[in-house]
């Protein structure tokens, strides 16, 4: 992921350690004595001495520095480190930084100055004073990994304890850790594509498969990723590398028996909430501000209609200071009046108290239908004096669809198809831009939780929920239908407290064999149906191939043996989502990046996670909960009064947009699957897919995000195979790119 022309300038760390190592090679500079280490030689590896020692001559990493020729580490495939990299310590286990990552965002401590061996690296947007990182060494050193993620923010943690490597991941999985085998030992990073540049690797054509099967279900995506060879790292898991040899352990206390635990106080764990968020929010304020980069680096003066922000946006630079969306939900008014309202200066560099807040909100010009009652809430927030309200209108050309060429992600995402019309907004905010993603997976009740509740024989508290359901069928015109709705969700929720993990994979296995994957969802009951079982389908599925659903049926029968962190469906389905949906967002980051904008997503942080976690089912399945939740935490700012409407559902994706936008790029997407790669690998019929494109542009009822999950995979893919640039170099080392044989060519099996 180098900031190369079509690619995401997106940071990364990455390092490695190798049984074959020599220990007397760590940390050697150019010009100096082996036995210096690099934080000696640079200050600790802080990003302000841009990877150079004391006298001038670069550090480096890996083994090439190697005293003699027949030394281990004088290996050639060792000879290659990061383009454009900032070393943070050396040999014989050396860490870099990659990318534009701000000064205060790259943090490094030693334990002791006499042991230069036990150190500790955070990486990214960290509330933990230089103290508290110190105390949080020396428990890790000792193995205590869960001090490690405990403050507020969101961040990657290195430890390195002599010749032991400890990688810790976030719980949701938005700052996810991949690994590899490579030379004799293992390579890790925060990126998958480096990782596949490094050893060369080839599509997995299963993974993709499975990425459309079932994009909710872990079990069938497993620890793979889109590259061979290169593996990711649950959520809530750690990294232990100990001269080569790899370890991943759990840091986070998990009940996996399906037994009842005594059930917490509902108002101490909103409490525990409101300080987790407060807390987040705090953290990205208290952070040094930074000014955007801005070019050209002068306004060009008064346009005809255009303001000086505007003309700022208009050039693709965010505004200084701190902003948020405003889209009229409950989780984005909560950020912007919560950044707004705590103590601090968030709205500009160097301002006195009280200045305003940046918010945006972006008006659909081309669908303004439907979202009348929506902007009117946003516009109702804004009038809070703290905020500074700015309307983003766009009409034809930010539809869905539109400008589909982009920079490559790490993964493929279904954000890709809706970049354009996000970073159009966001260009408009500022350098550190707060959004509500995440907020329904961490604060809702998954409908697999009313399961639970059966279990834990709480039947009682599953009657508002299942009449609410009932509510919103009559709602939609289905009133006989109504009345057999509490039986029949009740009815699901049994039959899935009653159905092992075990019985519920292979069931979904058969589904798939079977072809069964075809399921239309016209409203919540539909959804809450469809969601009570251990694995469902993804909206992709019904245009896959045999083979292709056959293969993942594969993974998921294979899976059925292997038992979940929680034998509770609510609670496995629920981190499952969650885990999607944060690697969904890491996509939407890298596919809508403005230059020197920062977004934060304080839902994600470690800290919400596990505050939210102990909330009380009974809670959390209850109409409104998470307006009740949000609205407590706001009561912390001093916001007691809300505009009609506040907590709402959030709406419906829109539609009309998305069908206006297949519309207007019809030709393009025809185009793009003439001869697609996904057909060339086996997993779709090209006619069928450019059918579905037809049918969905001409109003027919077709599963858009499943088109869209479609589209944005054969986008990646073109990406991927026309970058000419790689992540690594080295003097003796070959040019080294993942894919570098395209991808296979899917020949069927005979009949």
């Amino acid at each position: 992921m180098c900031p190369r022309a079509g690619e995401a300038a997106v940071r990364w760390l990455v390092g490695w350690s190798s049984i074959a190592a020599s220990f007397g090679t760590a940390g050697r500079v150019s010009g100096q004595s082996s036995g210096q280490s690099s934080g000696q030689a640079s200050g600790q590896g802080g990003y302000g001495h841009g990877g150079y020692g004391d006298g001038g001559a670069p550090l480096r990493g890996g083994l090439a520095d190697a005293a003699h020729p027949d030394d281990p580490g004088a290996d050639a495939e060792r000879t290659v480190h990061p383009v454009g990299a900032q070393l943070l310590w050396g040999d014989p286990d050396p860490l870099w930084a990659v990318g534009d990552w701000r000064p205060d965002e790259i943090r490094t401590v030693t334990a002791d100055p006499a042991d230069p061996f036990t150190r500790l690296a955070v990486l990214g947007c960290c509330g933990a004073t230089d103290a508290e990182l110190r105390r949080a060494l020396y428990a890790a050193r000792g193995g205590a990994l869960r001090h490690l993620t405990q403050w507020s923010g969101s961040y990657t943690a290195v430890v390195q304890a002599g010749r032991r490597i400890t990688v810790v991941g976030d719980l949701a999985g938005a700052r996810p850790v991949f690994y590899t085998p490579w030379a004799s030992g293992t390579a890790y990073a925060t990126a998958a594509l480096p990782l596949a540049d490094l050893i060369e690797a080839q599509l997995d054509i299963g993974h993709l498969a499975a990425l459309l099967a079932c994009p909710d279900s872990p079990e069938a995506l497993g620890d793979g990723t889109p590259y061979a060879g290169v593996r990711r790292i649950p959520p809530g898991h750690a990294l232990i590398l100990r001269e080569g040899s790899r370890e991943i352990t759990g840091y986070e206390q998990v009940a996996s028996l399906a037994v009842a635990a005594p059930e917490a106080d509902a108002e101490r764990a909103v409490e525990g909430v409101r300080e987790a968020l407060v807390d987040a929010v705090r953290a990205r304020l208290t952070a040094p501000r930074h000014a955007p980069d801005i070019v050209p680096p002068y306004d060009p003066g008064p346009v005809p209609g255009m303001g000086p922000a505007d003309r700022r946006a208009a050039r693709g630079a965010p505004a200084p200071g701190v902003g948020a969306d405003l889209s009229g939900g409950s989780a984005s008014a909560t950020l912007a009046l919560l950044a707004a309202g705590l103590p601090g200066a968030p709205g500009t560099l160097l301002s006195p108290a009280g200045a305003r807040l940046l918010a945006v909100t972006f008006n659909d010009l081309a669908t303004p239908q439907g979202r009348e009652a929506e902007l009117e809430r946003a516009r109702a927030i804004a009038a809070d004096p703290r905020l500074h309200h700015v309307v983003v209108a766009a009409a034809a050309e930010a539809l869905p669809y539109a400008e589909l060429d982009g920079p490559l992600t790490d993964e493929p995402g279904p954000s890709l198809v809706f970049a354009a019309r996000e970073r159009r907004r966001l260009a408009a905010g500022s350098a550190d831009h707060f959004t509500g993603h995440g907020a329904r997976q961490v604060l809702d009740a998954h409908p697999a939780r009313m399961a639970d509740l059966l279990m834990d024989r709480r039947r009682r508290h599953l009657l508002r929920p299942v009449a609410a359901l009932a509510r919103s069928a009559s709602a939609s015109g289905a009133s006989g239908e109504s009345l057999l709705v509490p039986l029949t969700v009740y009815s699901a929720a049994r039959r899935l407290a009653r159905t092992s993990y075990r019985a519920g994979m292979e069931a979904a296995a058969a589904r798939l064999r079977e072809g069964g994957v075809t399921e239309r969802s016209s409203g919540p009951v539909d959804a809450s149906l469809a969601a009570l079982t251990w694995s469902r389908p993804g909206p992709a599925a019904g245009w896959l191939t045999g083979e292709a659903l056959a293969e993942v049926s594969i993974r998921l029968t294979v899976a059925a043996g292997r038992p979940p962190l929680s034998l509770r469906p609510g609670e496995a389905r629920a981190r499952s989502l969650l885990a999607r949906h944060a690697a969904d967002h890491r996509v939407f980051e890298q596919a809508v990046e403005v230059r020197s904008q920062r977004l934060h997503a304080p839902f994600l942080d470690n800290q919400v996670v596990r505050a939210a976690r102990a909330l009380p089912e009974s809670l959390r399945v209850q109409p409104g909960a998470r307006a009740a939740i949000l609205r407590s935490v706001l009561s912390s700012a001093g916001v007691r009064e809300f505009p009609p409407g506040w907590g709402a559902t959030d709406r419906e994706p829109n539609e009309t947009a998305t069908r206006l936008g297949l519309r207007a790029a019809l030709n393009g997407l025809l185009d793009l699957f003439e001869s697609p790669l996904l057909a060339d690998a086996g997993l779709i019929e090209a006619r069928v897919v450019r059918q579905a494109l037809l049918d969905a542009a001409e109003g027919h009822p077709v599963p858009l995000d499943g088109l869209a999950e479609l589209v944005s995979m054969e986008l990646w893919l073109h990406r991927l195979l026309a970058r000419r640039g790689t992540c690594w170099t080295g003097t003796s080392a070959a040019r080294r790119r993942a894919v570098p044989e395209g991808v296979p060519v899917h020949r069927p099996a005979l009949s």
